[in-house]
């Protein structure tokens, strides 16, 4: 086994001694004291030392052994095992002090090293007085003192005054004396810890106390509070001394003698093979209890929730329906907002589904956006996914493992993978200080190394190397980075004990990163215990078993298969075979992650198959207690994983029930393919923008682009490190031209909470920045319902758009789909005369050009990664795509049906800059160059068009539509792209 990355393991938390301790301490020091000293002084003094005065002559080995010398010869075996334990003292002393974990081994010294280990372990806790002291004599230095900030109270909330709600288990904690009442949520806004600390604490990163304060406490309604992201209106919170702000009340006696303790509470380990309280935690899967407001709604106005729990976690599995969870909105989704490479693979997977429902898109329609939970559980993960980590680690990886491969090499061992802000740390066994260039060797050669500053010139050939590690994954993250595991290396069995809603939600989050990583080629993982919502996620990689019992023969098959293979193949390693090998189905691994604990007969059948003399394409992680696991893993209630002979105590990646099941009806949504009407053909919602800016050339002080390259251009001034907040706050109230509530703009816009007047100097300079028109009205108006709107003397290029399409719309009803043989005849016979150019199909395509001409890119481009995460709760991006794409195909049949394909051409493309991924623009594409007549033209999109295809990382593949319609004009295409 591997000791622990250096650098990464935090202090190791002391113990308090008991008397037994204390007495086994004693004991050992006087037995190594007997051994180490007492024997050789024995021995010196009985048969002296073992080195002869003088040289011994040949007549030795022929004379006659007398008693004297049989103790000689005896006495200098004793000093040989004498020499060997003192080894294994040392030895066993330099791994404890140094905190390695699993000490070298010495040759031939098996149980004198195990009764060495034993003795010394017994041995150090006498000398661990100095470290459980020291918290007594550290000094606690001045008290910090409190921000001088304050939260915004919720309009149309009543505050409590009088927090006399019983909220047990434990009496109120030495630095708490004060309570907060978690409040209802307006509209999309709920609180969360992270709000609340940062709007009475200063700092959202100090939610981690109140979640110490709180957890396991009987709240209001019965739950408790065991996962961070988890609290519900209604909730009292006990908060530290120095919170402060509206909400914030003094616990009064009253109120801690009704904080006392609760005579429910209880603990200890469950009949079933779970380690810790197997029920903690299982009634606390719920959600905040709201429902959901839109941007329009009235300040203040709360829509009722319902209460109660998600719902019990199935005792046969993990999560078994996403249906089974509550359908209330969730609070702020901490865990997948945290996941970052877990978030970066989900992202991926639902495009690809999402690119399907598009496929699927009739012309005049969009497609529906998700249901108010999933949608914010999609925005937890725009936020969370850290898609250069992944980029940088599958480089990296492949990299590595072609370069070895070409200098005949066999890839090596990895425990672990660190990802810090700066370096790719790979933690192997054994040590090599050669690691292959740009990767560096550190800590000996235990470490190898790979700035990210070196992965931009990391090139890798078409044909890139197998992933070698497809079994990384993350456990969870430390102060210093995110740390991943290789579920290869345990040669055996995986055991996660814990409470069990604790272990689900990491097996959960296990599953779901596996299923969904883009550092693995081809992989099955074999579920157990778990409900079938991952097949959803990536039905070519999952299955999902009811019962072990129905997998077993097959994991048994493939394993033995593996065994044959690399017998035939002469290697002693599946990572020398990825390595030097282009066939991932040979190589591809199987994982099994079993939710729920095995009997005692199919954990024995479960060791007998994991154990392996090879290095196996093969992973077993099981819930529950298993004797005989390679690595046990632990989880507190809290969160906290511990990995024992990996020496890791991590804040552990979690995906709560609600959360996966959010997650899940996001992937059905998509597969499900619902379109909805554009609402930029809705007559009521026709002509948005003021007809002064419809004007040609016409210039506003206020001008806002979305449909391309992000920018704002106002008439006053704005500090360059506050543009880009200003410019998303502009944004978003030109996506909502009705206007928004302050407090639905500061839950889109800070999602993770602000204080109210941190958001009120934001939306200040937004106001000074934008300035007033010619009329001196402010261009940031507040109305009399207290919503903020943009004012007539900003231009959205969007609104624009949408006012140019109805009008094309209303000029010419008859270029819908349904009819354009009439349209086309129209469109030529108003070309000949002026006087109907006014109407009909030409004023149409004029309006339509105009409204193109508006696009100059993909939409928000250049936005900020880590900002705009609100579009995943709203259908902007949806309506506006489809709106985009339909008037390009309507302006490129207008124009092909008149005999001009270069135009019809110039139309598609036109809405491929913001549309790029609607194939109905792509088959225009293709029908206006077929139309020209000239072969290289056609052959010039169809060479385009697999470009594109073959860089595409989300869906390498067109759609089917779209490749009949390459075979009908071009059959020869496939032979010329092979």
């Amino acid at each position: 086994m591997a000791p622990p990355i250096p650098g990464l393991r935090p202090p190791v938390r002391i113990s308090r001694r008991t008397r037994g301790d204390v007495l086994a301490g004693v004991a050992a020091v006087m037995a190594l004291t007997a051994l180490t000293i007492g024997v050789p002084i024995a021995l010196i003094t009985v048969v002296g030392l073992p080195l002869p005065h003088t040289m011994p002559s040949a007549s030795v080995l022929d004379s006659q052994l007398d008693i004297t010398a049989i103790l000689r010869i005896l006495s200098v075996l004793i000093w040989l095992a004498w020499a060997q334990l003192v080894w294994c003292v040392l030895v066993e002393i330099k791994a404890a002090i140094s905190n390695v974990g699993v000490p070298s081994r010495v040759p031939l010294a098996g149980a004198t090293q195990s009764a060495a280990h034993r003795l010394v372990t017994a041995a150090l806790l006498l000398f661990t007085a100095a470290a459980a002291l020291a918290p007594a004599v550290a000094s606690p230095g001045p008290p910090r003192p409190a921000p001088s900030v304050s939260a915004q109270v919720t309009p149309g909330v009543a505050q409590s005054t009088e927090l006399t709600t019983r909220a047990g288990p434990d009496q109120a904690a030495p630095n708490a004396d004060k309570a907060y009442l978690v409040q209802p949520p307006v509209g999309r806004f709920h609180e969360s810890l992270w709000e609340i600390a940062q709007n009475h604490l200063g700092d959202g990163r100090r939610y981690r106390e109140i979640f110490e304060l709180n957890k396991g406490r009987v709240q209001p309604d019965g739950t408790k509070l065991t996962i961070a992201s988890l609290i519900r209106p209604g909730w009292v919170l006990l908060m530290p001394k120095d919170a402060h702000g509206p909400g914030i009340e003094a616990v009064t006696p009253k109120l801690a003698g009704e904080l006392g303790p609760d005579s429910h509470a209880s603990a200890g380990r469950g009949a079933d093979g779970w380690g810790g309280d197997a029920a903690a935690g299982n009634t606390a899967a719920g959600n905040s209890t709201a429902g959901a407001t839109t941007a329009g709604d009235a300040p203040g106005v709360v829509l009722p929730g319902v209460g109660g729990s998600a719902g019990s976690v199935p005792d046969n599995g993990i999560f078994a329906s996403p249906d089974s969870a509550a359908h209330q909105v969730p609070a702020w989704p901490f865990e997948l907002s945290s996941a970052s490479l877990l978030a970066a693979g989900v992202l991926v997977a639902l495009g690809r589904r999402r690119r399907e429902q598009l496929w699927r898109r009739a012309f005049g329609r969009r497609i529906a956006g998700p249901d108010p939970d999933a949608a914010l559980a999609e925005k937890a993960l725009r936020l969370g996914a850290d898609d250069p980590a992944v980029r940088r680690l599958d480089t990296g990886l492949r990299y590595l493992s072609q370069q070895l491969a070409a200098a005949d090499k066999t890839p090596p061992t990895v425990f672990a993978a660190h990802l810090g802000l700066v370096n790719l740390d790979l933690w192997i066994a054994p040590p090599d200080p050669d690691p292959p260039r740009p990767w560096q060797a550190a800590d000996g050669g235990q470490v190898w190394r790979l700035p990210y500053a070196a992965t931009a010139g990391l090139d890798l050939p078409d044909t890139a190397a197998l992933a070698p590690y497809p079994g990384l994954v993350s456990l969870g993250t430390d102060s210093s980075g995110r740390i991943l595991v290789d579920l290869e290396v345990a040669h055996g069995l995986i055991a996660v004990r814990g409470p069990r809603p604790v272990v689900q939600a990491a097996l959960a989050a296990l599953a779901v990163e596996l299923v969904t990583n883009r550092w693995s080629d081809r992989m099955k993982v074999t579920l157990v215990g778990f409900g079938d919502g991952l097949t959803d996620l990536s039905p070519e990689r999952t299955r999902v078993a009811s019962t072990l019992d129905e997998v077993l023969p097959e994991l048994e098959k493939h394993a033995a298969q593996l065994r044959d293979t690399l017998a035939a193949a002469g290697l002693e390693s599946v990572l020398t075979g990825r390595s030097r090998s282009s066939h991932a189905e040979l190589w591809a691994p199987h994982y099994l992650i079993m939710g729920v604990p095995p009997t005692q007969a199919q954990a024995e059948r479960l060791l007998a198959l994991a154990r392996s003399r090879y290095r196996m394409a093969t992973g077993y992680v099981i819930a529950g207690d298993v004797r005989g696991a390679t690595w046990t893993w632990d989880l507190s209630p809290d969160g906290r994983l511990k990995a024992g002979l990996l020496g890791f105590d991590l804040e552990a990646q979690l995906l709560p029930p609600e959360q996966y099941a959010a997650m899940i009806k996001l992937f059905r949504a998509a597969s499900a393919g619902a379109d909805v009407p554009l609402a930029a053909l809705d007559p009521k919602t026709r002509g948005s923008a003021p007809a002064a800016q419809l004007v040609p050339g016409s210039v506003m002080p206020v001008e806002v682009s979305l449909l391309g390259p992000v920018a704002v251009t106002a008439p006053g001034p704005i500090e360059p490190d506050r543009l880009a907040l200003a410019t998303e706050l502009v944004v978003y109230l030109a996506v909502h031209p009705d206007g928004v509530h302050t407090n639905v703009l500061t839950g889109a816009v800070w999602p993770r909470g602000v204080t109210g007047e941190v958001r009120d100097a934001a939306l200040s300079r937004v106001h000074a920045w934008l300035g007033t028109d010619e009329t001196g009205q402010p261009n940031l108006l507040t109305d009399a319902s207290g919503r903020l709107r943009l004012g007539p003397g900003a231009r959205v290029d969007w609104q624009v758009f949408r006012a140019l399409f109805a009008r094309a719309s209303q000029a010419d009803p008859t270029t819908a789909a349904s009819d354009l043989t009439t349209a086309a005849s129209d469109l030529t016979t108003a070309a000949s005369g002026p006087v109907a150019a006014a109407s009909g199909p030409v004023a149409a395509a004029e309006s339509l050009q105009r409204a193109l001409a508006l696009v100059a890119g993909q939409f928000l481009d250049g936005r900020d990664p880590s900002r705009y995460a609100w579009l995943a709760t709203d259908d902007i991006e949806y309506e506006v795509t489809a709106a985009v794409a339909d008037a390009a195909h309507r302006l490129a049949t207008l124009r092909l049906a008149a005999g001009e394909p270069d135009e019809a051409m110039e139309a598609a493309r036109a809405g491929l800059r913001l549309a790029f991924n609607d194939e109905m623009l792509w088959r225009d594409l293709l029908t206006a160059a077929h139309a020209t007549g000239q072969e290289h033209v056609l052959r010039g999109v169809v060479s385009e068009i697999s470009a594109r295809v073959a860089l595409d990382e989300v869906m390498p593949r067109m759609a089917p539509e779209t490749e009949a319609l390459i075979d009908e004009l071009l059959p020869s295409w496939r032979t010329s792209a092979a």
